[in-house]
């Protein structure tokens, strides 16, 4: 990822905040803060503009011109069977999800989570969703798992289990957005674990906020697949190209 993925601040695009008691107003768009659809934190306009992610790599959701698989996924096999993105990692994602991770905003991430269902309802159903979970240190600074955030209300309107607890961060890592592509890999040697359980599902639904290199999501594939899980799909709200 650049360096410069997430680490925005506050602009244009951020100046509706979610107040306080916006549970009982009526839906705001976040992106330009006009009048939201019904039930929606977007309205009609801005949903049709957002950068839904069209033709892709089918086992790392890169961006192709056509249908297929990159040359980077045939020459290197991934831990992943799939790989699905929502959007590409362009605006105004580059504002909305940093709102998500670092602000606490959750009308962003309520709109970009009814966004991902949308888009992945069609998916093979897997028998679990599992976010990627943040090290309990991170966690405790951050107050909030941005991939659990986005990862309940998809498994509520997809109507599939939530297996939060299911995968672990087992050790504290350096933050992916500071590193390039070989420090990433290093960086993410054995940082996770899996609980052990007797019902470990067949099919399994990563799911998180963005894919850079993909570093992230294939150790925490491997370890499942490590832990005896037989299918590994990656669900992220966006790809960057």
């Amino acid at each position: 990822m650049d360096a410069t993925v997430n680490q925005i601040t506050i602009s244009k695009v951020d100046r509706h905040l979610h107040a306080p008691l916006g549970w009982l107003l009526p839906p705001r768009c976040v992106v330009c803060g006009d009048a939201g659809m019904p039930g929606r934190d977007v309205c009609a306009c801005c949903h049709a503009d957002l950068p839904w992610q069209g033709l892709a790599c089918g086992c790392c959701a890169l961006p192709l011109p056509t249908t297929g698989i990159c040359g980077h996924c045939l020459q290197q096999p991934s831990p992943l069977d799939a790989a699905h993105a929502a959007f590409d990692y362009s605006f105004p994602l580059d504002r909305l999800l940093p709102r998500l991770k670092f602000h606490a905003d959750f009308a962003c991430g309520r709109m970009l989570a009814q966004c991902m269902a949308e888009r992945f309802a069609a998916l093979p159903r897997p028998a679990a969703i599992v976010p990627v979970p943040l090290h309990p240190a991170r966690l405790r600074r951050r107050g909030y798992d941005q991939a659990l955030e986005l990862a309940k209300p998809i498994a509520r309107a997809l109507a599939l289990p939530l297996r939060g607890n299911l995968l672990q961060r087992g050790k504290p890592t350096s933050a992916q957005s500071r590193l390039h592509a070989d420090a990433r890999q290093r960086n993410l040697r054995d940082a996770f674990r899996v609980a052990t359980l007797p019902d470990l599902p067949a099919h399994i639904a990563l799911l998180d906020d963005v894919m850079t290199t993909g570093a992230t999501l294939y150790a925490a594939a491997q370890a499942l697949r490590n832990a005896g899980v037989a299918r590994v799909d990656a669900w992220v709200c966006a790809r960057v190209a």
